[in-house]
């Protein structure tokens, strides 16, 4: 038999999110899904090529492969926001070429990346000096510094893992992060501890840095999450991810 059907607006009625996660990154989705668990808010991901070795000529490559991956989208859906799940490649390519190069597919979404949000971020709570944490290898690291210098932060203070291997990023415990930025706070002045890379496990152990330190924590999924929600006009409060969360851009 034929059966009678309606419609409606579907999942995302208040806002419809895109992600373009890294090949080898395995943290980015369930900390999204977690701060996206909202009424009305749809969240989509797609995959990019990226080999496990992170070094600035393995980044750049990937402006050229974020078309392809943003045509592995729902081609019907209407996105209000598309991230690129990469801090250090959109460091390496630009945020500026990020956006081109989403948008050569999707011309009317906004578009976002961990380092644009980062900045956002840090600029939304008023922090000038950052204590700064990558897992990355001396030169990708640098490259980031200069980023962030060059748009007016301070590095107040820098520790890095120095590994080049995303999957053994991705391994990194919590509880090293933790005290990592326990060991940020306790050393060095600073607005706030930056922890960067999507593939690091931040977002449960946030509330417990802010906690202990009483200085604000912004990680890479974190500020992108925040940045995609805000740029689509969730603005509301949300508990659990930091005081980040409780600020509207």
């Amino acid at each position: 038999m034929k059966l009678g059907f309606d419609v409606d607006g579907g999942i995302g009625t208040r806002a419809t999110l895109g992600v373009i996660v890294l090949e080898t990154d395995e943290t980015l989705e369930p900390e999204f899904a977690r701060m996206t668990d909202i009424d009305g808010v749809a969240l989509y991901h797609s995959r990019i090529p990226m080999v496990s070795d992170i070094t600035n000529e393995t980044l750049a490559q990937m402006e050229a492969d974020l078309p392809a991956s943003a045509r592995m989208f729902p081609p019907s859906m209407d996105f209000d926001v598309i991230g690129y799940g990469c801090t250090s490649a959109s460091t390496v390519i630009g945020s500026e070429n990020v956006a081109r190069a989403v948008q050569s597919v999707f011309p009317n979404a906004l578009v976002t990346n961990p380092l644009a949000a980062l900045i956002a971020a840090a600029q939304n709570l008023g922090a000038k000096r950052l204590g700064f944490i990558t897992p990355y290898v001396p030169a990708v690291s640098q490259r980031m510094r200069d980023a962030l210098v060059g748009v007016g932060f301070e590095i107040a203070g820098f520790g890095s893992f120095e590994e080049g291997d995303d999957r053994v990023v991705a391994r990194i415990s919590e509880n090293a992060i933790r005290d990592a930025a326990l060991r940020m706070a306790a050393e060095v002045d600073c607005d706030a501890i930056v922890i960067a890379c999507t593939n690091l496990r931040c977002l449960r152990v946030i509330p417990e840095i802010e906690a202990q330190t009483g200085v604000p924590v912004i990680s890479s999924n974190q500020a992108m999450g925040w940045h995609m929600l805000r740029l689509s006009g969730v603005n509301e409060p949300i508990s659990g991810f930091g005081k980040l969360f409780l600020t509207t851009l």
